[in-house]
């Protein structure tokens, strides 16, 4: 996994392989998915990454939490499982 935290534009990307990009998909105005041919996720788009970042629905969410964490990011709870 790589980051890139571009502070200008307030966002980070993470490369979760190296795969090529195929199509994206948005979660929601500020997370958008990219993935590969077979579906795979390739990538990881946050906006506004200054206020907070929602990582439900993310892949991978336990290791992009830490490493969010370890660069100051603040990350929003988790729903509890019900």
């Amino acid at each position: 996994m790589k980051i890139k935290h571009d502070k200008k534009a307030d966002a980070i990307y993470i490369y979760l392989n190296n795969k090529s990009y195929a199509y994206g998909k948005d979660l929601d105005d500020e997370r958008r998915i990219d993935y590969a041919v077979d579906n795979i996720p390739v990538g990881i788009e946050l906006l506004n990454v200054s206020k907070g970042v929602k990582i439900e629905g993310l892949p991978l969410v336990e290791e992009i939490a830490d490493a969010l964490e370890s660069r100051g990011i603040k990350i929003y709870q988790l729903k509890p499982n019900s």
